[in-house]
């Protein structure tokens, strides 16, 4: 009778754990943004199917996400000051907060135990415990003699942790160092530059840099030797003597960095420049179908792919990265967002907002592998972004 019992409660727990969502792996899945609904698409990259909605997220018009280090938890960063954790595996919100009254964009810390929030209402920076979003520390980004609170952008994770992030109104740089505890200490960069409106650190986690809106040119940190302080690169970068009507600020994140080249894309101006990442001077450009928003390289370096501001934005081109010259062009669908390739490069995903869908593309045949219809698709971030830094 015994035997009966523990069989049959072997087949039970069995049937059980098959129909739970949890048995299975995360490092394939990932999530779409719908930005016009407030919702999610959980998805996988092995077989390219969607796996569950998520709704009740919020205004999701600019919004972002990464990963706990697991890979099984999304902080989603809305435009309307929440931060949403998901749970991939249940497909369920874990918690929801209002932190602010307008953010835009987060990290999380080196050790993951930590999720900074960049504020633009009220200006600042917020950083929670990852596990219970309880608030850790406030860092309100006051400048002036009248303690004005400016709009943060450009936040990433850096080695050390810590993080790193521009002061929009004020032309600063700080660094939030948590190495020793939860009450950080911050190192302030001042006059690096007219209005920084966005940021970036290279994947070794050396370098930061940050666009310039009011000014040409870049602000360059060496976080190897942040007692140089932030250098101007790239003087020329922006619209030039001659301004010229920008249609979309270009994103830094995702900048295409090879071995020895980094590829930008140029403001205002249909091109993708070529520096060189050793001095971080211009070595040449690359004419392209329009005014370029995302510049992002393959995981291998060998391609870069571009998509572009609106009105040029049904397009995508692939350069290849040894002939420096453009080998595919592609017409995924009205409103191409953004992209983003698998862990190995296999495959890229393409979101089209206006057309309602995702497609999957091979990366060496340039051959459509799927197409998946979807709410407004916007921002796709795979769960490979847990493990690389600034992402």
């Amino acid at each position: 009778m015994k035997m009966i019992s523990n069989t049959l409660y072997a087949v039970l727990l069995l049937v059980f754990l098959a129909g739970c969502n949890s048995l299975r792996g995360t490092g394939d899945m990932g999530v779409v943004i719908e930005r016009a609904t407030g919702s999610v698409q959980i998805i996988e990259t092995t077989q390219q199917t969607k796996l569950n909605q998520v709704d009740g997220l919020g205004d999701l018009s600019h919004a972002s996400i990464v990963f706990s280090r697991d890979e099984r938890f999304a902080y989603v960063f809305g435009r309307d000051g929440g931060l949403t954790k998901i749970d991939l595996l249940t497909a369920k919100i874990d918690k929801r907060i209002i932190q602010s009254g307008n953010s835009i964009g987060g990290a999380l810390s080196q050790d993951g135990r930590l999720v900074a929030v960049s504020n633009y209402t009220p200006g600042g920076v917020k950083v929670f415990d990852a596990d219970t979003l309880k608030l850790v520390a406030n860092i309100p980004a006051a400048y002036g003699e009248q303690k004005q609170q400016s709009k943060v952008v450009g936040l990433v994770d850096a080695p050390g942790q810590k993080f790193v992030f521009s002061i929009y109104d004020a032309g600063e740089l700080w660094i939030a160092d948590f190495s020793q505890g939860d009450t950080p200490v911050i190192t302030r960069f001042r006059d690096i530059g007219k209005q920084p409106y966005d940021g970036l650190i290279t994947p070794d986690g050396r370098f930061y840099i940050a666009g310039l809106f009011g000014e040409d040119g870049l602000a360059l940190l060496d976080l190897w030797h942040p007692e140089k302080g932030v250098k101007g690169i790239l003087n020329d970068y922006g619209r030039g003597s001659k301004k010229m009507p920008v249609y979309k600020m270009p994103h830094l994140e995702g900048w295409a960095m090879t071995e020895d080249y980094a590829f930008l894309p140029a403001v205002g101006r249909n091109e993708v420049l070529i520096v060189d990442r050793h001095n971080w001077k211009q070595l040449a450009s690359i004419p392209v179908h329009g005014q370029p928003v995302f510049v992002m390289a393959r995981p291998d370096g060998r391609q870069v792919w571009v998509n572009f501001a609106y009105p040029r934005n049904d397009t995508v081109q692939v350069i290849d990265t040894e002939q420096l010259q453009i080998v595919k062009t592609l017409k995924p669908g009205k409103a191409v967002l953004h992209m983003e390739f698998t862990p190995r490069g296999e495959h890229v995903w393409i979101s089209a907002r206006d057309a309602g869908k995702v497609t999957v593309y091979d990366t060496e045949s340039f051959k459509t592998i799927t197409t998946l219809p979807m709410n407004k698709p916007s921002g796709i971030f795979f769960t490979s972004r847990a493990h690389r830094i600034g992402l």
